[in-house]
């Protein structure tokens, strides 16, 4: 599949944030149980089709509500639980999930835009390269996150401000996950400085980790 002038195929790993990417983001808030988590529209769709694109498909989110003693540790994998068995149900995939418990002032190794996460992926699955990596989240920590490893990054917002703001860091934007996904099956996508109708214009096993 062509993705701008780059070949994305089964030796390519999609690292992808959780909340505002695959689920509806909580102003001021945390997901704290199961029962809050609500899909974003068309996400179960998108992963179904980077399944049969991509080799591995990897979350990498903060979760600094277990640190502040909001939830659990339980609590998140139990979510992330349930989220991979919708996934499954739905006919994609994803093949790790982890998260940095850590609140934004202990500059965790583990914590967003660190990279400890990336790494800890790698060191699971050692046939991931970087450089035929992308990081997809909609946050700028997301794209600094991806752009330390080495990655291609995907800005999913509208925002044009962020965009603006980080558009050193960021390579590709779209509005949202399946839209980006439908992109590696149709026509390839612009850099985020060009103008589009979707762009702004400026399997290994399945288990949990933490």
């Amino acid at each position: 599949m062509i993705f701008n002038d780059l070949v994305i195929d089964t030796g390519w790993a999609l690292f992808l944030d959780r909340d505002g990417v695959l689920n509806k983001r909580i102003v001021d808030g945390y997901v704290t149980q199961w029962e809050e988590f609500i899909w974003l529209p068309g996400v179960l769709d998108a992963l179904k089709i980077f399944s049969e694109i991509v080799g591995t498909i990897v979350v990498v989110s903060n979760q600094q509500g277990v640190g502040k003693g909001i939830m659990t540790n339980e609590a998140v994998m139990k979510i992330h639980s349930n989220l991979m068995n919708d996934v499954k149900k739905n006919g994609g995939r994803i093949d790790a999930i982890y998260y940095s418990p850590h609140q934004s002032k202990e500059n965790s190794f583990l914590r967003k835009p660190n990279v400890g996460m990336g790494l800890k992926a790698r060191k699971e699955f050692p046939f991931i390269h970087f450089r035929k990596s992308v990081m997809a989240g909609d946050s700028l920590s997301d794209m600094l996150f991806g752009r330390r490893l080495g990655m291609k990054t995907v800005f999913l917002s509208d925002n044009k401000s962020e965009l603006h703001k980080g558009h050193k860091i960021i390579d590709f934007t779209f509005p949202n996950l399946l839209t980006f996904s439908k992109t590696l099956t149709t026509s390839p996508p612009h850099n985020p400085m060009t103008s589009s109708p979707h762009h702004l214009t400026t399997s290994p096993p399945h288990h949990l980790t933490t």
